[in-house]
């Protein structure tokens, strides 16, 4: 009987990467709807589209070393992004132009706007963190761009770890709480600036958006 392949037995499996864009779906669907523009549902609708042509393109695990499966990725990543950036800057200029918003709009859209926030760049950073998951579990050699607790201790890790989606959804996360590297250090520029813009937003949709809120109660 044949070994198993290398790649497909160390390759993390699809799902988790698939429930935090459906999770960022649910958000932007349940977003309050008062003062978005028009046509908001079609972020949402072609995050789906691109997720479901991903998993069958890519299913179970992921490790399709292919450029299309990458391209549906970083398409996918990408209207994101977009779409929460359009989605926070919409809102900064009804709080600067003192449109009338309820508490409720303002904390439903802004945290809506924080998570998206979290799950995108997490998505980056598991995306373009040496070469992405196909490559790091194909075990590529592309050198890291960031520096994980594993990695400076390796007695602590099992044998041949590599970092995985709960690994940079947790990085992304306390990038935005903490508005800084906590255990998880970037190591390369772009690394560095991504994990600035995450600081920005989430510095933005805190500051701006709760000091608001609070004043419309």
């Amino acid at each position: 009987m044949s070994e198993p392949n290398a790649t497909a037995t160390r390759a993390e499996r699809r799902w988790p990467m698939a429930l935090a864009v459906l999770a960022a779906i649910a958000l932007q669907v349940g977003t309050p709807h008062a003062g978005r523009l028009p046509g908001w549902w079609i972020v949402p609708v072609l995050e789906f589209v691109l997720l479901v042509i991903l998993i069958v393109v890519d299913p179970g695990r992921v490790d399709d070393l292919s450029e299309r499966a990458r391209r549906i990725t970083l398409a996918l990543i990408t209207i994101m992004t977009v779409g929460m950036v359009a989605s926070l800057s919409l809102l900064i200029y009804d709080i600067l132009h003192g449109t009338e918003l309820s508490a409720d709009n303002l904390l439903g859209r802004g945290g809506a706007i924080w998570l998206t926030n979290v799950i995108a760049f997490s998505l980056w950073f598991w995306e373009l963190d040496r070469g992405g998951p196909a490559e790091r579990a194909a075990g590529s050699g592309i050198s890291l761009s960031f520096a994980f607790p594993e990695n400076a201790m390796p007695e602590f890790a099992t044998d041949g770890w590599i970092p995985r989606y709960p690994d940079y959804l947790y990085l992304s996360f306390t990038n935005a709480t903490a508005f800084s590297p906590t255990d998880t250090l970037p190591v390369k520029i772009w690394a560095k600036m991504a994990m600035m813009l995450e600081s920005v937003v989430s510095l933005l949709a805190a500051i701006l958006v709760i000091a608001r809120a609070i004043n419309a109660f």
